[in-house]
């Protein structure tokens, strides 16, 4: 039994010891997490792709089953575009941290466009499976999968 248990240890320390959290052009990344504030409270996903060691681009999509503010109670969902500059290389952060500001661009239900920033910051257990946050006019909170 001790054996068994030596082993799935170093397995999983292994596994740690390979987690990256942002590694550049041709990264792709989908989140699936909660809203918890912004335009309502619901369930978000986004996509992001590499397009460099400090730029990617995605898109995203969030399904409201709340609102915060009157101005959106028709708006159930929205649909983005998105542009992230990771500063992990710059900040000279560890691999499995990464920190990125962005910008949002997309339609959000009835109320048509809407321009929206954020910060997040993403832990990776892994090199499969984190967690990230997002902060802004629009922040989650959920899984990070690298792909």
């Amino acid at each position: 039994m001790k054996k068994l248990v030596l082993v799935f240890s170093l397995l999983f320390i292994g596994q740690m010891a390979f987690a990256q959290a942002w590694s550049g052009k041709g990264d792709q990344k989908i989140q699936v997490g909660f809203n918890g504030w912004g335009y309502g409270t619901g369930i978000t996903g986004t996509y992001d792709y590499g397009l460099s060691k400090i730029i990617s681009i995605g898109a995203g999509a969030n399904f409201f089953f709340d609102h915060n503010n009157n101005k959106y109670a028709d708006d159930d969902f929205g649909v983005f575009g998105r542009l992230n500059f990771h500063l992990q290389e710059p900040l000279g952060l560890p691999e499995k941290w990464d920190i990125y500001p962005g910008i949002d661009l997309g339609l959000l239900g009835k109320s048509g466009t809407y321009f929206g920033a954020h910060i997040g910051v993403r832990y990776f257990f892994n090199q499969n499976l984190g967690i990230y946050l997002e902060a802004g006019n629009n922040g989650s909170l959920g899984l990070s999968i690298n792909l």
